[in-house]
């Protein structure tokens, strides 16, 4: 196949898994990872991990936003923790690093995106997140508000402590607390079956009822 060939077939292809290359491509496998580790040095393709690629920015007709290149990299996934909070203004801070929460075990990418960090949780715990579309008309999975919340405190638990309001506020900063629906918190927490994580969570729902009130 030249590149032209491919170019047109996965135009419209916001990635490209090197499974739907061999579904098209009767070459062997070697003489395909030769083709593409060559379009790679003229800038052609890159790669965004092993077995995944994507056309040259003037190539490609979608442009994906990064919280989809987080799903299509490593799967199940979905985007949670700071990156998730960010996105919500939960804190106030910008974060560069997607970071997403899987059933599998922990991983990291990077690539000219950025980094891709994932992280464990039982699959008893994977829920709590929705579909949401970017910009260019893909859809990621995202965490709804609370398990954001909820994730993140499981994944720190060592840093928390229950009845410890403060670190909510002077550590991290939580703001707009108003989005929240703290008893979807409190269910959320259940998920784990963590004793320590309910605890804190419940500290949390307190300190978001103080920070209303204010």
């Amino acid at each position: 196949m030249d590149y032209n060939t491919f170019k047109k077939r996965f135009i419209n292809f916001p990635v490209i898994q090197t499974r739907d290359i061999l579904a098209l491509e009767k070459d062997s496998r070697q003489v395909l990872f030769n083709q593409l580790a060559r379009w790679r040095k003229r800038g052609l393709i890159f790669k965004l991990k092993r077995g995944v690629y994507m056309l040259n920015e003037n190539d490609r007709k979608i442009n994906p936003e990064k919280p989809f290149i987080a799903n299509q990299l490593y799967a199940p996934s979905y985007v949670s923790l700071e990156y998730a909070l960010s996105f919500y203004e939960l804190i106030p801070e910008a974060v560069a690093d997607v970071t997403s929460v899987t059933t599998k075990k922990t991983a990291s990418f990077e690539n000219k995106f950025g980094k891709f960090i994932y992280q464990h949780i039982r699959p008893c715990a994977f829920r709590g997140f929705k579909a949401a579309k970017d910009a260019s008309g893909g859809t990621c999975l995202l965490a709804v508000p609370e398990k954001a919340v909820v994730d993140f405190i499981y994944l720190n638990l060592h840093l928390f402590k229950p009845g410890d309001r403060d670190i909510f506020e002077q550590s991290y900063r939580f703001q707009n607390l108003e989005i929240l629906k703290l008893k979807k918190i409190k269910e959320m927490a259940c998920l784990f079956n963590n004793h320590k994580l309910i605890k804190v969570a419940a500290t949390f729902c307190e300190f978001a009822r103080t920070q209303r009130a204010q």
